[in-house]
């Protein structure tokens, strides 16, 4: 069997589904997104699409700042309903039932219910056609405690982290290996 051919598209998949929070505490949205990423390590840095057309996308011009809350299995429907859904005619946080919590760094709210919640300032506004790229530096990463392990990392198997492919949300599956495993000594070597 060979590989069908398919006109060019978006499918590099899976990606991540965030919820975007931006305004301040008493006006604030949430947009979903799945055009995100990290484009930088030192500095730290990220980015998100999104279309002139969205209530969101003047908002996030204008403040220049934004928050990337990370999605859980628990949080899917908010995801999507956060999608579909325009916060010029809606307060997002109180219909899916969401908790704002203060930033340290910015003035939009962070989503508590995020296990992840990345603070972000705008250094950089590219249009590609279709999508706005805003391109922020990282001030801060809020990690909820109970996702914390004994080591104080970070233990993404805890929190079911969500993934968006092709249309549909996936929660994530099991650690199947780690950075570098391939060429340490005395590995143990996966099994199919």
């Amino acid at each position: 069997m060979g590989k069908v051919i398919w006109k060019p598209g978006t499918f590099e998949y899976p990606i991540p589904a965030v919820m975007v929070s931006l305004g301040d505490m008493e006006k604030s949205n949430i947009i979903t997104v799945a055009w995100t990423g990290i484009i930088n390590s030192d500095p730290a840095m990220v980015y998100i699409s999104i279309r002139k057309t969205r209530y969101s996308y003047n908002i996030i011009k204008e403040k220049q700042e934004f928050a990337i809350n990370l999605t859980t299995k628990n949080l899917a429907y908010a995801t999507d309903w956060c999608g579909v859904k325009s916060g010029a005619n809606v307060d997002k946080f109180k219909e899916m039932h969401l908790t704002k919590q203060k930033a340290k760094f910015i003035k939009c709210p962070l989503i508590k219910e995020s296990p992840v919640s990345i603070e972000c300032e705008v250094e950089n506004i590219i249009e590609l056609g279709s999508h706005t790229m805003f391109v922020a530096k990282v001030l801060s990463i809020d990690a909820d405690e109970e996702y914390i392990d004994e080591k104080g990392a970070f233990d993404i198997s805890k929190c079911k982290l969500m993934a968006y492919a092709n249309g549909g949300y996936y929660e994530l599956g099991r650690k199947i290996g780690k950075f570098g495993y391939s060429v340490q000594k005395n590995k143990k070597k996966l099994r199919k």
